[in-house]
């Protein structure tokens, strides 16, 4: 009898719980993952700054040219 109801147990645990211990696990990993790790955030927080200043450096450029060279924007 004990033996009929560990078989049926087994069943049910490999069909239905295992599947769904498994797919917990890798929605788990996956969110692990989804995220930036702290390192990650700092280098796009450097190329976000750098890229700021970038901007500015273009921008200035670009008005010491219109002051000096008014038509140098048709060249391009």
């Amino acid at each position: 009898m004990f033996s009929e109801y560990a078989g049926i147990m087994g069943i049910i645990f490999i069909s239905v719980i295992l599947p769904i211990l498994i797919v917990f696990h890798y929605i788990t990993k996956w969110k692990q993952t989804k995220s930036l790790s702290t390192e990650d955030e700092r280098m796009l927080e450097d190329l976000w700054e750098n890229a700021q200043k970038m901007e500015s450096r273009i921008n200035t450029l670009e008005t010491i040219l219109d002051k000096t060279t008014a038509d140098w924007r048709k060249h391009t």
